[in-house]
């Protein structure tokens, strides 16, 4: 592959809610370019997917390769370049100190010693999680994942403490957001609003859902519009008119769902059940 054709980057703006604050995600692939020294307002969190990348940081030298995590914190210089000849590419993601802050103790941002992270678990949960938020922004599942993601970051790596005391009333708490978000499925209130309206922090209701109903608000969000659409497509409706009734953005994501929670598309679940009734 050429250099020209290595030289790409690209920025998705994702969205922690409906009306929520934008968090900002970057995929790049570079076999020559270096940055020059910056510093960012927010922590900068990547995952290095190949090759080797160099970085100038609190006036040394660190390097990241495939599978690690990297954390620079707000306000401190750096640049980055590749370390190699082969180029190096990797996912970043820009996230405002209070998302690392959730679900600790203390009012401070934490503070990572270091900033090269070997953590194969999270490095693969984050990048995963980067890829899917930016091929589609779905607002509900970029708030139940990056937060959840970087608060683990914040608890495993750094100076801050988990706050790991018993939630009450955890399974009330659950079933109140699952049927806020069957509710209202074609417009889903944030996460932040509804822990604003059950005098939680957001981290707490995450935690909450997941511990009871085994799965983050998007994914149960998810699963329960494939329900809907299974009805809607028996009575002989098109994928395409099913994907906006339920709540989806578009076709092409009711399909990525119906064939997670189905194992088939719409149209091929759509085919059966009228095959069957005739």
């Amino acid at each position: 592959m050429g250099t020209r054709e290595r030289e790409r980057a690209s920025w998705t703006r994702a969205r922690l809610g409906r009306c929520g604050p934008p968090l900002d995600l970057l995929t790049a692939c570079f076999d020559r370019h270096e940055y020059a020294p910056h510093a960012h307002d927010e922590f900068t969190v990547g995952v290095t997917v190949g090759g080797l990348e160099a970085i100038a940081y609190r006036g040394g030298r660190i390097v990241s390769g495939p599978g690690t995590i990297v954390v620079l914190e707000p306000g401190e210089m750096h640049t980055g370049g590749p370390a190699a000849s082969d180029g190096y590419s990797y996912r970043a993601l820009y996230a405002a100190p209070a998302l690392l802050t959730d679900g600790t103790r203390g009012t401070g941002p934490p503070h990572f010693r270091e900033p090269v992270l070997d953590d194969p678990e999270l490095a693969c949960a984050l990048r995963r999680a980067h890829a899917e938020v930016s091929a589609c922004p779905d607002p509900l599942e970029a708030e139940s994942r990056l937060p959840w993601l970087l608060a683990a970051l914040a608890h495993r790596h750094s100076t801050a403490r988990a706050d790991t005391g018993a939630l009450p009333g955890a399974g009330g708490i659950a079933l109140a957001v699952r049927d806020r978000l069957a509710d209202e499925l074609l417009a889903p209130p944030s996460l932040a609003s509804l822990a604003t309206d059950l005098g939680l922090s957001r981290y707490q209701l995450l935690r909450a859902f997941r511990t009871t109903m085994g799965i983050p608000p998007y994914a149960w969000l998810a699963q329960y519009r494939v329900t809907r659409a299974r009805g809607l497509l028996e009575a002989g409706l098109r994928p395409a008119e099913v994907a906006g009734l339920v709540g989806f953005a578009d076709q092409a994501h009711l399909t990525r769902w119906f064939r997670r929670v189905l194992g088939v598309t719409p149209a091929a679940y759509r085919n059966s059940v009228q095959d069957s009734g005739r």
